[in-house]
């Protein structure tokens, strides 16, 4: 924005981890995806990712592995 300075208060960079953290937080109860009839909120979201994260990690993945199919480490 022009002639905005850039500081704490107006300026952080935006990251898909940031991003879901803050939605989750700012706006819990939201729609966050839409899949046929399931539909999740930020909330959700956030605790899914958090879930898969965690099994991930319990399976021995992390930064910097490749997996090619995590099918039923998550439930809908």
């Amino acid at each position: 924005m022009k002639g905005l300075v850039q500081c704490p208060a107006n300026y952080v960079p935006l990251t898909p981890v940031s991003f879901l953290e803050r939605a989750a937080r700012v706006s819990p109860d939201q729609i966050s995806m839409v899949y046929g009839d399931v539909n999740f909120t930020w909330k959700l979201t956030h605790q899914r990712c958090l879930k898969l994260a965690s099994a991930l990690s319990s399976h021995g993945i992390s930064y910097g592995d490749f997996i090619c199919h995590i099918l039923g480490l998550l439930a809908m």
